[in-house]
């Protein structure tokens, strides 16, 4: 797995950088064919958070943790990553079969100049066709509310949301 540690505004220490190599290994028995993963480490008032992002093929894990220390935080990132994997094994274990040839998309984040009234954040990435399943599988897989993708059938925009009762969305552009 290639692991690439940030910080934001701090400067990581090597034993925090080797722990946190120590622990992100043990997914490589899920990921045989390579990964990449992209750890951020950041302090928030007396806070510690860290944010782990993992691209294999098509997928990307994501989870943020905050805690009194990185260790801690750490452990809870990986723990809801390890969650989000077993969760879907099934269901990835397939993609990722057709996924192997494919490089991973990279999410680039980019923070803009604060407006006048908003704190505007930014993110980029590249988008593919997909099928409205693999879109909520990937809107849950990055514990998000919605989740924007290029419908394969109709080669239209879309975004699929979560709704109350545990059901979703589906937002299509007009003809």
């Amino acid at each position: 797995m290639n692991i690439t540690i940030n910080g934001r505004h701090l400067t990581v220490r090597q034993d925090l950088r080797d722990l946190i190599e120590k622990k992100l290994t043990k997914f490589d028995r899920f990921f045989p064919g390579g990964a990449d993963a992209s750890v951020t480490c950041r302090t928030e008032k007396s806070n510690k958070l860290i944010e782990i992002t993992i691209n294999v093929g098509k997928t990307i894990f994501r989870a943020e943790e905050s805690s009194d220390t990185f260790q801690s935080a750490l452990d809870g990132c990986l723990s809801s990553i390890e969650r989000q994997i077993r969760k879907n094994k099934t269901r990835l274990e397939k993609r990722m079969k057709a996924d192997l040839a494919v490089p991973a998309p990279v999410l680039e984040d980019d923070i803009v100049e604060e407006e006048v009234l908003f704190d505007i954040r930014r993110k980029t990435f590249p988008i593919r066709p997909m099928t409205l399943e693999e879109a909520i599988l990937q809107m849950n897989l990055l514990g998000h509310s919605f989740y924007m993708f290029l419908d394969a059938d109709t080669a239209k925009m879309s975004v699929v949301y979560k709704r109350h009762g545990n059901t979703y969305g589906l937002i299509t552009p007009e003809d």
